[in-house]
């Protein structure tokens, strides 16, 4: 079945039904595995049900099993899994950032403070690899094993990364592939592994993983620039206050006058709210933010052509169409 209209008119639930009944179950394996006889526990737990918004990753690992082979019930356990890592990423971040909407919610630190919060990130990546060492093969615990340890080192690259204008594109990439693309690729991977794919499929869901990954971050980051607080749902502009060096910035100082560059960096050198409202006009009156765009869009390119190999589903026409999904999301 094709699936009728564009990314931007169609809704997450349309682009999910072929896998509904599964994401609906991979949901019921994550709310049993956060129980807790703690009660303050439970109430984060409640809390960080919040967070799961587009479930975007349970959803693209689901659907690149229905497009590759079956859905399996090691496939509603793994669903579990890199929402569980996924999200608690977002609540280390926020620490990270200090930011304090996610989701429309205030954030766990906000709330509760940051040692809550770290300690709550790190009961859902526990709570992650306890599901995942439920399974017969071991071959996932691994896989999240390495996944989790690219994705701290994309962290730490970033944060060692901060203020340093010189940065380059190469550099920018390497990190946004390792603390975003890498787990987006590994549940496209174990989508299709699981699903009992051949090699050559499973590589090319890999690959489908990999660069939808790096283009969600590059739209993230642009976002965080020109984006709707209201409407993205979370708190924005925390890039330019921590220094953060993203596409948009980098292509401005390649392609900026001697005295922009000198002026952006005076900018960064002392943040502020004002001072990155006036980095954010800097960059409308050039083409650094449609560059970003451009680069995502190059990544999303790259993701379709591995579909190819697929054959016709209705799961391929949902995975094809979140591809363009991401360009086009708002939030």
């Amino acid at each position: 079945m094709k699936l009728n209209g564009t990314a931007a008119s169609l809704s997450l639930t349309e682009l999910y039904a072929p896998i509904a009944a599964d994401l609906a179950a991979s949901q019921r394996v994550l709310t049993d595995e956060l129980i807790s006889d703690q009660g303050h526990i439970s109430d984060l737990c409640r809390h960080v049900r919040q967070f799961h918004g587009k479930l975007l990753r349970p959803a693209l690992l689901l659907l690149t099993a229905r497009a590759s082979g079956d859905v399996r019930p090691e496939h509603h356990v793994l669903a579990a899994v890199v929402e569980l890592v996924h999200v608690s990423t977002l609540v280390h971040d926020d620490v990270l950032d200090e930011a304090d909407i996610r989701r429309r919610a205030a954030t766990v630190n906000r709330l509760w403070g940051n040692h809550r919060a770290v300690l709550m990130g790190d009961f859902l990546y526990s709570h992650a690899f306890h599901l995942c060492s439920s399974l017969d093969s071991q071959f996932a615990s691994r896989l999240i094993g390495q996944t989790a340890v690219t994705v701290c080192e994309g962290e730490m690259m970033q944060v060692a990364q901060r203020g340093n204008l010189e940065l380059t594109e190469r550099e920018y990439l390497d990190i946004v592939s390792r603390k975003t693309g890498v787990l987006i690729e590994a549940a496209c991977h174990l989508g299709a592994r699981y699903a009992g794919a051949d090699v050559a499929t499973i590589e090319a869901m890999r690959r489908f993983g990999c660069g939808l990954g790096i283009a969600f971050q590059i739209i993230d980051d642009v976002l965080d620039l020109t984006g709707d607080e209201a409407e993205v749902g979370k708190s924005l502009g925390r890039d330019l206050l921590e220094g953060e060096i993203t596409l948009p910035l980098i292509r401005f100082r390649e392609t900026a006058s001697p005295a922009a560059r000198r002026r952006l960096g005076d900018l960064l050198a002392a943040p502020s709210t004002a001072r990155s409202r006036e980095v954010v006009e800097l960059l409308r009156g050039t083409d650094s933010i449609a560059y970003a765009q451009g680069i995502a869009a190059e990544y999303v390119a790259q993701s379709r052509a591995a579909l190819e190999l697929l054959p016709p589903s209705a799961a391929r026409d949902s995975l094809a169409t979140m591809a363009d999904f991401v360009l086009a999301r708002r939030q």
